[in-house]
């Protein structure tokens, strides 16, 4: 596994597993199959609705917690700095663990406006040592100014929709220029089109690997995490074999001529 180092100095693992429309039923035993492949880091949200079921297998493991990566959500709902503070405290009783390593606000929902006093929320709680490292979740550059000129802590994450068709140059410019680590969700594109891709298809046979390997190499080579997503335990494992390679610089370059700013996600301004 290779880590990379937030801006608060919090070690993160650079690849982790998502288990969003993962139903909770599932979820104990998807997260065990991806702590035995050899995933520490492990994304889920509130409105994932499978707090439950990934705590129940942090509680099984016997990695030890100060091992383990365990990233949640704050939902639109609950935004507005009091309320943030009771939705954490749900979603540390429902995972079972007594701190959160990186908690971050999944929508900005512009036309609510109450972002701002809700980080501020997730500032107190970072204070209070009962969250390693506090960030966001579909922030566009104006979302993240906002949190640069009226809140103290700089966001140590900015977790977007990320693949070979949405690149988001200028918006991880951005925040490489603030230190704002960018993550990416969805970042095989959800199995759509980018899998299929004559370069992607190109580069990969080039390398005796997967296009879904080839993909998530790239997000790690740019200096993205990545939080690919699957329930089939071979996939799960598969999508962890991505470092025994490394693209050469025309890979990755004919991999930018990709870019086509195509979301198969909401656009955060649509989402309040």
């Amino acid at each position: 596994m290779e880590n990379v180092t937030l801006n608060n100095g919090v070690r993160m693992p650079q690849l982790g597993f998502g288990v969003w429309k993962v139903p909770d039923e599932i979820a104990t035993t998807t997260v065990e199959h991806a702590l035995e492949a050899g995933y520490r880091s492990i994304d889920t949200a509130m409105i994932y609705r499978n707090e439950l079921g990934v705590g129940k297998a942090i509680a099984e493991t016997k990695i030890p917690r100060e091992e383990l990566f365990i990233t949640t959500k704050l939902w639109n709902a609950d935004h507005g700095y009091e309320s943030t503070l009771q939705a954490f405290d749900a979603s540390l009783e429902k995972l079972g663990v007594d701190y959160i390593d990186l908690y971050i606000i999944h929508w900005p929902t512009p036309l609510h406006n109450k972002y701002i006093e809700t980080y501020k929320a997730l500032e107190e709680l970072y204070k209070d040592g009962r969250v390693k490292a506090i960030g966001v979740s579909n922030f566009e550059i104006e979302h993240l100014q906002r949190i640069l000129d009226e809140c103290e802590i700089v966001p140590a994450v900015n977790q977007v929709e990320r693949h070979p068709y949405l690149q988001q140059k200028e918006l991880k410019e951005f925040c490489d220029g603030h230190s704002i680590k960018l993550e990416a969700y969805s970042p095989l594109m959800n199995g759509k089109d980018a899998l299929q891709d004559e370069v992607i298809q190109e580069v990969a046979a080039q390398h005796g690997k997967t296009p879904a390997q080839t993909i998530l190499r790239w997000h790690l080579q740019t200096g993205v995490i990545a939080i690919p997503k699957s329930v089939t335990p071979s996939r799960i494992k598969e999508n962890l074999d991505v470092f025994d390679f490394k693209l050469t610089e025309e890979n990755i370059e004919k991999i930018a001529t990709l870019d086509r700013n195509v979301r198969v996600n909401r656009h955060p301004s649509e989402v309040n």
